[in-house]
């Protein structure tokens, strides 16, 4: 029998698993987030018809995150968490521009990107009571 050479089959496959599995999980990016906060999709996004192939049949949705959810106990539980934390400081940035990319090249002098104000989104039992009130 000769040694074994260094030569592992399949050994090719398992740099991709890990590039498929990261890809399975992908996100909103922020600018697409942006965009859904404007108000006349997030009316949209927070409205939507019930649909039984997503989470709580998509009553419970979190515009920040992008994510849809079962109840709204565990709806209320995400916004005190710290990935909801972390993503409401990540958008507090505006998102960039081309005039933006085209200064990082050089085409103009650095101007500081604004900051925006974010802030949870109202609950729909807080909205009900809003609306009763005024």
């Amino acid at each position: 029998m000769s040694p074994r050479s260094g030569r592992r089959t399949g050994a090719h496959r398992a740099r991709s698993v890990a590039r498929q599995l990261k890809t399975k999980r992908r996100r909103r990016d922020l600018d697409e987030i942006h965009r859904d906060l404007r108000p006349e999709n997030a009316a949209r996004l927070l409205r939507q018809e019930p649909d039984p192939d997503l989470p709580g049949c998509a009553r419970f949705y979190c515009l920040h995150c992008a994510r849809y959810f079962v109840d709204l106990t565990s709806m209320k539980e995400h916004f005190r968490s710290k990935v909801h934390k972390k993503r409401l400081k990540q958008l507090r940035e505006a998102p960039y521009t081309q005039e933006e990319a085209e200064r990082a090249a050089g085409m103009g002098s650095y101007i500081p990107p604004e900051k925006v104000e974010v802030q949870t989104q109202p609950l729909e039992e807080e909205v009900t009571e809003m609306e009763a009130s005024g």
